[in-house]
């Protein structure tokens, strides 16, 4: 079916089950037509996930999410879109030229290297916290191996808790005394949904679903806060400019139940929503990337509205890095969210194009003046 796309998907070089070719191939299996790469920190996986694509033949666009500094800005001091530190910022960095990843990936490699080693000081802080429960973390030898650090790939706060998650499993029997060392060891209520699958031993995703819950719950137990690895959103957008990508916003919005188990009710950028679009775009942002699966059609409404208002190209994907997502998103069978499927194809068609000549190139601007007409002329090419 035609809404079947996804601009979001991660692999192993940041977090998730799928290498990128298995990322592919799961799109496909699943009845994508177009899939996207967006690994935090990391274009490792990119070549890789754009052979695949070609191997299996479905349309594939490139690009990586990572925390910037907003401390400059009217919004600092605030939760932005950052569950887990004010001022810090995600950003999207989609439709990268694929002659472009290289340049790409040395302006990403000293901040994952920073990155490291706030990871490797939040491991032995969680260590320390996780020792009244008779466990033990190691960098070294619990965390770094889960990823694909050596081939360029990043370590994330899930890493970390993907290893407490199984030295857990390793100490308790999954099911019934998970549950019962979390609330008594760490004061965690489990309910709903993850308490339905973490009493379920015989649950076959069952690190990932403890995984969420950790990562929802024991993050800010051991969370240190980036510093020196946040470039500043200046440095995110000049990037974007040389290489000729596209620089997007990720909108998160108030966060009520969340899908994926990992989010806390918080409040995010909603009450300041119309300020912060119009910085966006008066600083240089070309897009807002959001998850319609995960926010409600009110809170959409209002910013496809602002979008429409200040040209500011829109861009979906569903955040995958767990395998009991869904790859598709039903909502984009409805008829308000179509021109997110057309993106997709213009992302295509914008990577495919030559360097200069991109979606948001002066030469296009001014041939194509009107972004949904360029929008539509780079779907043409993707579809092509």
């Amino acid at each position: 079916m035609k809404h079947h796309i996804n601009n979001h998907i991660h692999t192993t070089f940041s977090f998730s089950p799928y290498t990128p070719t298995q990322a592919v191939e799961a799109a496909k299996k699943n009845g994508l037509q177009t899939a996207g790469i967006m690994d935090h920190d990391s274009v490792g996986g990119l070549r890789e996930f754009i052979q695949a694509g070609k191997d299996l033949n479905i349309a594939v666009t490139v690009g990586f999410e990572l925390r910037v500094d907003f401390s400059d800005t009217p919004f600092a001091g605030g939760r932005i879109n950052n569950p887990d530190q004010d001022t810090a910022v995600y950003l999207a960095m989609h439709g990268i030229p694929h002659d472009q990843i290289d340049r790409a990936e040395a302006f990403l490699k000293p901040y994952r290297e920073k990155r490291n080693a706030r990871n490797r000081a939040m491991t032995k802080k969680l260590d320390a916290f996780v020792r009244k429960a008779g466990l033990e973390i190691d960098f070294n030898r619990d965390v770094i191996s889960l990823s694909q650090w050596e081939k360029g790939g990043s370590v994330t706060e899930r890493h970390i808790c993907c290893a407490l998650a199984q030295k857990i499993m390793d100490k308790y029997p999954p099911g019934p005394s998970v549950v019962t060392m979390l609330e008594e060891r760490f004061g965690i209520k489990v309910n709903g949904k993850s308490l339905e699958k973490l009493n379920d031993p015989n649950e076959q995703w069952y690190r990932y679903y403890l995984l969420g819950v950790l990562k929802s719950h024991m993050v800010a137990h051991f969370y240190i806060d980036a510093t020196d690895e946040l470039p500043h959103y200046s440095a995110f957008i000049q990037l974007a400019e040389e290489i000729g990508a596209i620089p997007a916003y990720a909108y998160l919005g108030d966060v009520g139940d969340s899908v994926t188990g990992d989010k806390r009710t918080q409040k995010f950028e909603d009450a300041y929503l119309d300020e912060l679009v119009a910085f966006l775009k008066k600083v240089g942002f070309k897009a807002i990337t959001y998850m319609p699966a995960r926010n409600t059609k009110e809170q959409l409404a209002r910013l496809m509205k602002l979008c429409r208002e200040h040209g500011i190209f829109e861009i979906c994907g569903e955040d995958i890095n767990s395998p009991f997502q869904p790859f598709v998103c039903d909502a984009l069978a409805l008829p308000e969210y179509g021109h997110l499927i057309t993106a997709a194809w213009a992302l295509i068609g914008h990577e495919r194009s030559a360097r200069g000549e991109g979606l948001f190139s002066p030469a296009m601007i001014e041939k194509y003046p009107s972004l949904e007409e360029r929008v539509k002329y780079f779907a043409d090419m993707g579809k092509k």
